[in-house]
């Protein structure tokens, strides 16, 4: 510093600088997650720091209305997807205070969009269940569809599609996934399946950014969720590390996460952290994961 130099310091709020006059009033209100009737800005968005400051702070801030807190929480998700930030316990905490208010699992057809939990689940052997049970396999697929639907209904996510042994769901938090998959792997273990089979499905569960069409998901974060989904075995949940780390803040009981390394999964560039779920009535030992 020169001499002479007076310096002063510089104000943050959690850690990130705090905008100066001059910076804020050149920012365009798109950079602000909320900009209200009268013209206020709040919640800057327009760097990865200010992000995260506000995914932080969301829950601290009273809004118009709905609509308003709605359009905010859709523009902060919106700038963390363009930075590639994992919303880790923004979601949860958001879902607490807004179910109460408008639950979107309550409006017909709606699926969760921005950050998004995708689960995957198929039927380990179903060649040879098809083979063994014959003409009750639809039977038994029925049954198995209507569990999972209830499992997921009852989590509070939302069935995306069932086709053949097939089940794709997404979730608004990371934790109702894994609350899902836990229940799904018990309740498949104590059915008494047509043909006295021993049915097991594999799960696969990723958090991202999938790109939304009218009644489904497509893009890259889809793909990894089904590549996840293929590693496994029967009986086994895997999860990525996205979602991993999306819910440790909320985090439920008695639930471990085992790491299995990175993997390099078909059509994803960059490997990928995987981790197996644990919980009690769980199977704990399974074999190295699947060739990709």
């Amino acid at each position: 510093m020169a001499r002479g130099a007076v310096w002063h310091p510089v104000a943050t709020v959690g850690g990130v600088a705090r905008l100066g006059r001059a910076e804020r009033s050149s920012l365009p209100d798109r950079a602000f997650a909320d900009v209200d009737s009268n013209g206020r800005r709040r919640l800057p968005i327009h760097d990865a720091a200010h992000v995260r400051n506000a995914l932080a702070r969301f829950g601290r801030v009273t809004f118009e209305d709905d609509l308003a807190r709605e359009r905010a929480r859709r523009r902060l998700l919106n700038a963390a997807k363009r930075f590639r930030i994992v919303p880790v316990g923004f979601i949860a905490g958001q879902l607490q205070s807004e179910r109460a208010l408008t639950p979107l699992s309550a409006v017909p057809g709606a699926l969760p969009a921005g950050f998004v939990t995708m689960l995957m689940t198929d039927v380990e052997g179903s060649t040879t269940i098809v083979q063994r049970v014959g003409a009750l396999f639809p039977a038994l697929i029925d049954e198995l569809c209507t569990l999972l639907r209830s499992c997921v209904v009852t989590a509070g996510g939302h069935e995306v599609e069932a086709r053949a042994d097939e089940f794709f769901a997404a979730f608004e938090a990371p934790r109702m996934a894994v609350d899902a998959a836990i229940a799904m792997q018990r309740s498949v273990r104590h059915h008494n399946w047509p043909g006295a089979v021993d049915l097991r499905v594999r799960i696969g569960i990723h958090s991202g950014y999938p790109t939304s069409t009218a009644t489904n998901y497509v893009g890259v974060d889809v793909n990894t969720t089904a590549r996840i989904c293929s590693l496994g075995h029967g009986g086994q949940i895997i999860v990525s590390s996205n979602t991993r780390e999306a819910v440790k803040a909320s985090a439920p009981g008695g639930v471990r996460f085992v790491a299995l390394g990175s993997h390099q999964l078909r059509g994803v560039a960059t490997p990928v952290a995987l981790f197996q779920v644990g919980a009690k009535g769980l199977p704990v030992r399974f074999a190295p994961l699947r060739a990709r």
